[in-house]
C-alpha cells in the first residue's frame, strides 16, 4: 500500500480517537445538569446526549471545520508529523485534566497541540492570525455569554414562576430540561466534532487526496458521519470524574436551573457555531451553571472550585502546545522527516 494512504489513514486513526476522547471528556457538559437535577439516571443521560450529539450531522453546516482545517494553521507548512503531533499534544492533555476531574476545553487542546507542532516545523509565521483572533476572543466572550443568558433565563423563570408551588415548577422543569439538554447536546456534538472534520480534511488535502476549492476547505460526508459517530461514541462512555465537577462541585442545581444553564450555553455555541468559530462547550456551560448560581447569591457558587478551573483554561493551550511541540520534535527524529 502507498506510504502516503498509509500515513493519511493513520492519521484519520488518530483524529478519531481524539473525536472518542473529547466526547469521553466533555459528556459532563451535555449531561452533568440533567443528571445532578436526577431528571435523569446517567445511563439514561449518556444515551440522550450522544444520540444528540450524531443527530447534529444532519442539521449544522461545516463552517467550524473549514475554519479548524485550514483557518489557523497555514496548509503549506502542514505535514502529516504535524498533524500527528498536534493530534497527540489534545489527547495527553485531555487524559491528564480528565484523570484530574478538570473540565477543561479538548477544542482548545487541539488548537494548542497543532499550532504547537506547526511553530516548530516553520516557525510562527505558520499561524493564520485571522483565525487565532476569533478564537482568543471567544475564550473570553464564550463563559461571558454562557454567565449572562443562565443568569438571565433563571432570573426570568424564577419571576415568572413566583407564584407557583414547588412541585408545579419542579415538574415543568424536569420536562423542559429535556429540551434543553438535547438542545446543548446538539450544539456541543455541531461545533466539537467539526474540529475533527477540520482536521481529517487537511490530512487529506495534505495527502493529496483532496484539494482546496474556491469554498475554502471541502469536506467529505464520510468525513461528518465519521467525526459526528465517534464523538457520540464517546458522550456514551462517559467521563464520570468531570461530571461530578460539573454537576455538584460549582453549585447545587435544580430542574429550573438545569434548564437555564442548558439553554443559555446552547445559544452561546449555537451563535459562534453559526459564524464558524470554534469554541470551549465546557467554557459556556461553565459560564452558565456559574450564572445559574449566581442568582440566588454569590456564595451559591464554590468561587474556590471556579477559580481551579479557569487556571486550567489558562494552561490548555500553552500545555497543549507544548506537548504537541515536543511530540514533533520526538517523531521528527525516530522518523527523521518533517
Amino acid at each position: 500500500m502507498d506510504s502516503t494512504l498509509l500515513a493519511v489513514i493513520a492519521i484519520i486513526a488518530v483524529a478519531l480517537v481524539f473525536d472518542y476522547i473529547n466526547g469521553f471528556h466533555d459528556a459532563a457538559n451535555s449531561i452533568a445538569t440533567v443528571v445532578s437535577t436526577r431528571v435523569l439516571t446517567p445511563g439514561q443521560a449518556v444515551l440522550w446526549a450522544a444520540f444528540f450529539n450524531f443527530a447534529a450531522a444532519f442539521l449544522f453546516g461545516t463552517a467550524v471545520a473549514k475554519t479548524v482545517g485550514a483557518g489557523m494553521v497555514d496548509l503549506k507548512v502542514v505535514t502529516f508529523t504535524v498533524i500527528f503531533s498536534g493530534l497527540i499534544g489534545a489527547i495527553v492533555w485531555d487524559l491528564i485534566t480528565w484523570y484530574f476531574g478538570l473540565p477543561t476545553s479538548s477544542s482548545h487542546a487541539l488548537f494548542g497541540g497543532y499550532a504547537g507542532a506547526a511553530v516548530v516545523k516553520a516557525g510562527f509565521g505558520a499561524i493564520i492570525v485571522s483565525g487565532w483572533t476569533k478564537t482568543l476572543i471567544f475564550i473570553v466572550v464564550a463563559p461571558i455569554v454562557g454567565l449572562v443568558v443562565g443568569w438571565l433565563l433563571m432570573s426570568l423563570s424564577l419571576n415568572i414562576f413566583r407564584n407557583s408551588t414547588p412541585r408545579r415548577v419542579d415538574g415543568f422543569f424536569r420536562r423542559m430540561q429535556l429540551v434543553s439538554a438535547a438542545a446543548f447536546s446538539l450544539m456541543h456534538g455541531a461545533n466539537d466534532a467539526q474540529k475533527t472534520m477540520g482536521i481529517i480534511s487537511g490530512a487529506l488535502v495534505t495527502g493529496g487526496f483532496l484539494h482546496m476549492g474556491p469554498k475554502g476547505l471541502p469536506i467529505p460526508f464520510w468525513v461528518e458521519l465519521a467525526a459526528y459517530t465517534a464523538i457520540g461514541l464517546g458522550t456514551l462512555s462517559g467521563g464520570w470524574r468531570i461530571i461530578h465537577t460539573m454537576g455538584s462541585k460549582i453549585t447545587r442545581l435544580q430542574p429550573i436551573g438545569g434548564f437555564a444553564a442548558e439553554t443559555g450555553a446552547a445559544l452561546a455555541i449555537f451563535i459562534a457555531t453559526h459564524f464558524g468559530v470554534g469554541i470551549s462547550t465546557t467554557h459556556t456551560i461553565t459560564g452558565a451553571i456559574v450564572g445559574v448560581g449566581s442568582t440566588r447569591r454569590l456564595s451559591a457558587v464554590r468561587w474556590g472550585v471556579a477559580g481551579q478551573i479557569v487556571w486550567a483554561w489558562v494552561l490548555t493551550i500553552p500545555a497543549a502546545a507544548l506537548i504537541g511541540a515536543l511530540c514533533y520534535e520526538l517523531a521528527s527524529f525516530i522518523t527523521g522527516a518533517a
